[in-house]
């Protein structure tokens, strides 16, 4: 495993319990060792294995050929995975990573160069496709519900807790994440591709940082200013303060951390130096045609989605309330559970009624604990394709990297001009 931050704990934990018997995790790879020390306590804890080895990021080669895995497990800075990617199958490895595959086209086209010289194999690893109203959606769509699909609105909501978290930490700088339109904006697009079975064709978009940042908060009247929290008179009673002494977890692979690589986890959303945006709005054509009117807001009252589906026999209406939560400060199990989920279809003559939903539970609506048993257990034939490539893994970015792209150039995009597959 290659990087040991807030999203590798679900994976190390799963490895060192319930799938311990299926998979051994031989090593550990991250540019801090308090973080390595950390997740090996974590194991130990839970588990009572002897520590795993742990190498820094220049010996990522030197863990490849003394530990000789089958497959990496991709948890880095998302600037990064394009390289260990790359790497790994040059080494002999498969690969699992996490979203979003990587942030720009050209560090794709790489991947995927790499994935057909190699013959190596890719998953990313989308967890809310295994959700159980997200794989109800699949269902319907792949029963002909509302037959054709001509047009989707989706609205995506994140709060002022989540929503404020991915200005805070090292999303903020758009050279590591690609924004949120690539970082966060990939599980959606990759639900819609999924839920269509197509591509997404041409994009146009708009967005700007329009609440997070100095000077939107300057425009607000807002005067007490502050770098980060920790040690700030000024973040005491600012309610978008992240204060990492209050939790173990954040004191332990944070607050802890910072003085090996200098990286401060609970910088203040209204600083300076914030290169993505908070409000987004696109406009996609997909290969069968329909089109989708898309909106993500970083800093709304609640959170979850709203999703439109209308076809040529009718309509579906999605609706889910998640359970808000800052990455990493607190049980992973419960990030981003569902609260509420609703699925309504309204044919097009008849009366609208409700979808019963399976009952899903954990965290991401339900979908990691099926999604980790789909990797590392004995899954079952699953009839909904849920399992992501690095095809799927490529198109969801693509739409982000598109709209990133016309954001800079006002211009509509055609994604067959960035990769080639």
């Amino acid at each position: 495993m290659v990087g040991v931050g807030g999203r590798a704990r679900m994976y190390y934990e799963a490895l060192a319990t319930t799938y311990a018997d299926a998979a051994d995790l031989v090593g550990l790879c991250d540019v801090n060792v308090t973080r390595m020390n950390y997740a090996n306590q974590v194991i130990q804890e839970i588990s009572g294995r002897a520590p795993i080895p742990q190498y820094g990021m220049a010996d990522f080669d030197r863990m490849i050929t003394e530990q000789r895995p089958d497959i990496v497990i991709v948890t880095s800075i998302d600037r990064t995975h394009h390289h260990y990617i790359v790497r790994s199958m040059e080494l002999g490895c498969d690969v699992i990573t996490e979203k979003p595959m990587t942030i720009d086209e050209v560090k794709c086209q790489a991947i995927i160069d790499t994935i057909n010289r190699t013959g190596r194999t890719l998953r990313v690893t989308f967890n809310y496709r295994y959700a159980p109203h997200s794989t109800k959606v699949r269902e319907l769509m792949m029963q002909g519900v509302i037959g054709d699909v001509h047009s989707v609105h989706f609205e995506w909501l994140l709060d002022t807790r989540h929503g404020a978290d991915y200005f805070r930490r090292w999303h903020r700088d758009k050279r590591n994440s690609g924004g949120l339109l690539v970082h966060k904006a990939t599980h959606h697009f990759d639900l819609i591709n999924f839920w269509l079975g197509t591509r997404p064709r041409t994009v146009m978009a708009m967005g700007d940082l329009m609440f997070y940042g100095r000077e939107n908060a300057e425009k607000r009247g807002e005067t007490r200013f502050y770098s980060r929290a920790h040690g700030s008179e000024n973040a005491r009673d600012d309610p978008f303060a992240l204060h990492l002494e209050d939790s173990p977890v954040l004191r332990s692979l944070y607050l802890d951390a910072e003085h090996e690589d200098g990286y401060y986890r609970d910088q203040s959303v209204f600083g300076d130096g914030i290169s993505i945006e908070d409000t987004m709005g696109l406009l996609v054509r997909y290969q069968n045609n329909a089109i989708m009117t898309y909106s993500l807001n970083a800093y709304m009252p609640w959170e979850g989605f709203r999703v439109a589906i209308n076809g040529s026999k009718g309509r579906i209406q999605v609706v889910v309330v998640e359970s808000s939560y800052i990455n990493a400060g607190g049980d992973s199990t419960v990030e981003g559970a569902a609260k509420t989920r609703r699925i309504t279809v309204f044919p097009m003559f008849g009366e609208p009624y409700d979808v019963d939903i399976p009952e899903g539970v954990g965290g991401h609506g339900g979908g990691d604990s099926v999604m980790l048993e789909d990797i590392f257990g004995s899954p079952t034939a699953d009839p909904f394709h849920r399992a992501a490539s690095h095809v799927d893994g490529a198109v969801s970015i693509l739409t982000g990297i598109a709209g990133n792209i016309s954001l800079r150039t006002g211009l509509p995009v055609e994604i067959d001009a960035l990769v080639k597959f």
